[in-house]
């Protein structure tokens, strides 16, 4: 057992990387497959290499081998092209004198899954992706790894199992998807335009604006206009959803090359990236650049930052505590309060602001970003990364962000002082939650509850029409969490049909968590979970609740009596599954104040 990254290693493995890491002063690149490739002692091994497509003696006992791992599937534009990329980068890798090897793993199109009983398996496929790129790396001995991911737990899943073999490897980000345009509203929309349709359909409030747009057009027009052009290619969700949250955290924990993150899936950089992705990665074998060294507190620190200036995903907590747990760094909520804390709110980007990825590609993506963040003193650029150089190495010679550009406000005028990712403590969540607050619908709510015991049920009202438009409401949604769901859904499809309908002075809370894409009042991760007994179990409806970002609570107007007595009451419900992988995530997942992991901690 290797007590670094908990991952299983034939002890030859360890022994080796001891005492053989150079030969002449030169450093070896194969020294994980030379176990198998050197002498006659896995004749069969080797047959079946040669047979693979290793051309010659020379190139088995000398060429290191690269896993090219892309989170490839049809049917969902964030991986679609994934397989394609990987085929660049094997072409690269082979011209640098090194053997690739692609394989592809699972994914999860949390677009497609919305708001359906489908979303249940989208976070369990994180622990899947980090399974199976732990196993394959270690089984077929590669020496190092490619990742190629693109929906939003493909990032995630595999640094988390980059981190568990321990191996030099970087991550290729898909790339974002390119604007989608209305023919009929005659307006740029996205995918989270289609979610807060559903709303103003399901609320007949879905029309034209009057300055401009199709005025004849029916409702159903609309929404079918939008469908179509929503989303017109490859590529993840454009605005600061959880994909792009995610690829810009890790471009900034200097695990992929610089520009990664921002540099649309279509775009002839994206394919130049891939080139260089071999150079990189030989770089890594030849200086031991391994994710141990570049996955610390400190890199971290940098996501955080990069998070909370850009307002990126809640789900950005869940994942980064999972990568910390799998990397053996200490993490926990109150980094992230005490990151948001100092860091101001300066990107005017969806899902609360009007510009997505493919606007600020244009004005010089994420080394931009990163170049004014460290001339600011508020990222650190001396952090090691996959190329060799420092984060601040990386981007010094990138164009700056230009003086007319809008969608990266001054330091000194943010949109919000402080960072919109919020952790509220109190009677409701005892060990946590997360509040998404940019401030545009105050800081302090309180409103009646009507609770909900599955997302479908409060789905199911909004669809007919049975949300009330009073004032003060505050919609809890539970038996969603990591282990109720199972699988902790998100809650999308509400939130924005909320956001749609116009209803107003209407907030959500849930143990389940919520999109990237969501915005409004709302507070997710609530733990302890319902089906734990945690508090949230033994809300009714028309307490009264208040969430106050000021003093960070999160609470009911009930006094311990009364919850005790309610406790006493409560019974735990039937596991919603028994068997297959939702039943052995459900039995392994830890909270979600700690990831909502199932490795051991």
């Amino acid at each position: 057992m290797d007590t670094k990254t908990g991952g299983f290693q034939e002890p030859r493995y360890l022994e080796f990387k001891k005492s053989n890491k150079t030969v002449n002063g030169q450093p070896i690149l194969n020294k994980y497959s030379t176990d198998l490739t050197n002498h006659h002692d896995f004749p069969g091994a080797k047959a079946m290499l040669y047979a693979a497509g290793i051309p010659d003696s020379d190139a088995m006992h000398n060429q290191p081998h690269v896993g090219i791992c892309s989170n490839f599937w049809e049917g969902n534009p964030c991986n679609m092209h994934l397989h394609d990329l990987g085929k660049e980068v094997k072409k690269a890798v082979i011209n640098k004198g090194m053997l690739g090897w692609q394989y592809n793993t699972i994914g999860v199109s949390d677009g497609i899954s919305m708001g359906s009983d489908r979303m249940r398996f989208s976070l369990q496929s994180r622990e899947v992706i980090a399974d199976s790129v732990e196993t394959v790396t270690c089984a077929q001995a590669h020496d190092a790894c490619i990742t190629i991911p693109g929906c939003d737990k493909n990032m995630p899943g595999v640094i988390m199992g980059i981190s568990r073999h321990n191996r030099p490897s970087l991550m290729i980000y898909g790339g974002s998807i390119d604007k989608g345009y209305s023919k009929v509203l005659r307006r740029p929309i996205n995918i989270a335009t289609c979610y807060e349709a559903f709303g103003a359909y399901q609320y007949n409030t879905l029309k034209q604006p009057s300055d401009g747009g199709d005025q004849s057009a029916t409702k159903d027009e609309i929404i079918e206009d939008i469908e179509k052009h929503a989303c017109p290619g490859q590529g993840a969700c454009g605005g600061m959803y959880t994909a792009n949250t995610m690829a810009v955290a890790i471009e900034s924990m200097g695990l992929s090359l610089p520009g990664s993150s921002s540099t649309l899936a279509n775009s002839p950089a994206k394919l130049r990236e891939c080139v260089k992705a071999a150079d990189a990665i030989k770089i890594c074998m030849e200086q031991d650049i391994t994710p141990d060294k570049l996955i610390t507190k400190r890199s971290f620190e940098n996501a955080l930052v990069i998070t909370m200036a850009l307002g990126g995903s809640t789900n950005a907590v869940l994942h980064f505590l999972a990568m910390a747990v799998t990397a053996r760094v200490t993490l926990t909520l109150d980094d992230f309060q005490r990151v948001s804390d100092k860091i101001p709110f300066i990107a005017d980007m969806a899902p609360s602001g009007k510009y997505l990825m493919a606007d600020l590609f244009d004005i010089g993506g994420i080394p931009a970003v990163h170049k004014y963040l460290i001339a600011a003193g508020l990222l650190d650029g001396g952090i090691p990364t996959v190329t060799g150089k420092t984060l601040a190495e990386n981007v010094a010679s990138c164009p700056s962000l230009p003086q007319d550009q809008l969608i990266i406000r001054d330091l000194k005028s943010p949109i919000k002082r402080t960072g919109h990712i919020q952790i509220l403590r109190g009677n409701i969540a005892p060990a946590g939650s997360v509040a998404k607050i940019t401030g545009k619908e105050g800081l302090k709510f309180t409103g009646k509850a009507m609770c909900f015991d599955k997302e479908y049920l409060l789905n199911e009202a909004l669809n007919n029409g049975a949300i009330p438009d009073h004032p003060n409401l505050v919609i809890v949604v539970r038996y969603e969490g990591p282990k109720g769901g199972p699988g902790m859904p998100e809650q999308l499809k509400a939130s924005a049909a909320i956001m749609g309908s116009g209803l107003k002075n209407v907030s959500m809370i849930t143990d389940g968590r919520y999109s990237g894409a969501s915005h409004g009042f709302i507070v997710g991760h609530i733990t302890p979970e319902a089906a734990v007994g945690g508090p949230i179990a033994l809300l009714q409806n028309g307490d009264e609740i208040t969430i106050d970002a000021e003093t960070r609570t999160l609470s009911v107007n009930l006094g311990d009596e009364e919850l005790d007595a309610r406790r006493a009451k409560w019974t735990p419900p039937r596991m919603p599954v028994t068997r297959g992988v939702m039943a052995k995530y459900a039995a392994l997942v830890s909270d979600a104040s700690h990831g909502a992991v199932t490795d051991l901690f």
